[in-house]
């Protein structure tokens, strides 16, 4: 996997140059304010840097779905603003993203200046990477950095068509996730441990199949580990079955088999007549043995004691990688499974990484955040990794 031997800002001269930083300012918002500037936050070192080093910075990013049109709900304005509280600077912002007032507002910079460019996405373009707009995203600057690894796994105009007319270059934390996420699975401290969860077997094909020649055991929870169990010939009562990819499991416990990779799955699991509705609501629930749920229930989470046989493994382990929860865990009933797993994580020894998505929601949640070596930015960006997959917004970089 070459993705360690790729340039970063530090290996470019960048001052008095004008910089274009694809960041992942994909920020939740509520009635138009912030309520979660974790992805800001994670941008600050490249941007520090650039405006120390006397770079003019013109940063661009997406927010939310505006299929292509301009809709001001999605304006990238409160971002402007939380980014000037934290540079302690003005951050300009532009009324567009490649129109009149983006070439005014970047033709007259000064060394350290920081323009932010209107949404992306308020372009058609922009997704279907049409090399006409990406050009005239280059035309504003003369370097283009990339350090969204939320959406490096997207070949779009602003994460990879730009790389065709600039040199091209990541920013720390695409640095950090390639060189953590990259080392953890090309050369791990053992024993390595993956966890995946979730709903959908579907959803994980690829990794397990990668990680099955990698990892020394692989722990199976949430949703997915009912098809594993049907699978064996068990039955899971109403509980969530990929029918299609019961076939697939067997052949994976057949490969981990003769892989001499351990694969563990719930020995008991904690059963409800019905999925919570609302998800957080109320719900009356019991424990059983996972190899025979009752008719007409459904597993929503691992029982007491996968916990604690998941913790033990957690550990003794030299590298986790989580990806995927345990249950439902928005429930608070059903969210012990998720708990234990986070639980035993930050009080591991090991080397510890949140594979994005749900996972790092609920580390989040729990509060064991900080705890962990490594806490990825990105979902779909961080699954296709675990697969092995070459993510495009990473390789149009160019290389040391």
């Amino acid at each position: 996997m070459n993705v360690l031997n790729k340039k970063n800002i530090e290996d470019i001269c960048v001052k008095g140059k004008k910089v274009l930083v694809r960041c992942d300012f994909n920020v939740p918002l509520k009635e138009g304010k912030i309520t979660d500037d974790k992805r800001i936050r994670a941008a600050l070192p490249t941007i520090e840097y650039l405006v120390n080093q006397g770079a003019k910075v013109i940063l661009c990013s997406h927010l939310g779905r505006p299929k292509g049109e301009f809709k001001p709900e999605f304006s990238l304005a409160p971002v402007a603003e939380r980014i000037s509280e934290y540079l302690k600077k003005p951050v300009v912002m532009c009324k567009d993203v490649v129109g009149e007032d983006a070439k005014a507002q970047t033709a007259d910079m000064q060394d350290g200046d920081v323009v932010l460019l209107e949404n992306v996405r308020f372009h058609a373009e922009e997704t279907k990477n049409v090399p006409e707009f990406s050009k005239a995203l280059a035309d504003l600057a003369e370097i283009f950095v990339n350090d969204a690894f939320g959406t490096a796994h997207r070949a779009h105009s602003s994460t990879t068509g730009v790389a065709d007319y600039l040199p091209a270059v990541c920013g720390y934390l695409i640095q950090k996730e390639i060189s953590i996420m990259g080392t953890a699975l090309e050369n791990p401290k053992r024993p390595f441990v993956a966890i995946l969860g979730g709903a959908k077997v579907s959803d994980k094909l690829n990794v397990i199949n990668n990680l099955l020649e990698k990892v020394d055991v692989l722990i199976i929870g949430g949703g997915m580990a009912y098809t594993f169990l049907v699978s064996q010939g068990y039955s899971v009562g109403t509980s969530l079955v990929d029918n299609e990819k019961v076939e697939y499991c067997a052949e994976m416990l057949k490969k981990a088999e003769e892989k001499g990779v351990k694969i563990l799955l719930p020995v008991d699991t904690v059963i409800a007549a019905e999925f919570p509705n609302p998800i957080d609501g109320e719900i009356a629930v019991q424990t059983v043995c996972a190899q025979s749920i009752p008719e007409g229930m459904m597993g929503l989470d691992i029982g007491e004691e996968t916990q604690k046989l998941y913790a033990e493994t957690v550990k003794n382990a030299g590298t986790v990688i989580w990806n995927g929860p345990m249950g439902v865990f928005e429930n608070p009933t059903l969210a012990a499974g998720t708990l234990a797993v986070a639980k035993a994580m930050a009080e591991s020894e090991a080397i510890t990484i949140i594979g994005g998505g749900d996972s790092a929601a609920a580390v989040e949640k729990l509060g064991f955040a900080d705890k962990m070596s490594h806490v990825s930015t990105g979902g779909g960006a961080s699954l296709e990794f675990l697969e092995g997959l070459e993510l495009p917004g990473i390789a149009c970089l160019n290389e040391k």
